[in-house]
C-alpha cells in the first residue's frame, strides 16, 4: 500500500472559529500546529506556531480556495 503525500494550507491569523469549523467538518483531513517563520514587517525571522490543515495535495487545494472565498465574504466582499 502506497502512503499518500499530505500538505499543510497554514490557515493565517484572524481567521474566524466559524470557518476552521466548516473545514473540519467538511474536509476529510486534520488540523495541526505549524511551525512558520515569518518573513514580514518587523517579525522577519520570528517563528510562530500556526494552525494548518493537513490532507492530499486535492483537498489541501480545494481547503485554500475555500478559505479564500469564505475570508471574501467575511469582510464583505463579495462578488
Amino acid at each position: 500500500m502506497t502512503e499518500t503525500e499530505l500538505y499543510d494550507v497554514v490557515i493565517p491569523p484572524g481567521v474566524p472559529r466559524s470557518i476552521l469549523k466548516e473545514i473540519v467538518e467538511q474536509f476529510p483531513g486534520e488540523l495541526v500546529e505549524s511551525r512558520q517563520r515569518l518573513h514580514f514587517a518587523n517579525m522577519d525571522g520570528d517563528e510562530r506556531e500556526l494552525l494548518a490543515f493537513r490532507s492530499d495535495l486535492a483537498t489541501a487545494q480545494t481547503v485554500e480556495q475555500f478559505i479564500y472565498d469564505r475570508l471574501k465574504a467575511f469582510i464583505g466582499e463579495e462578488e
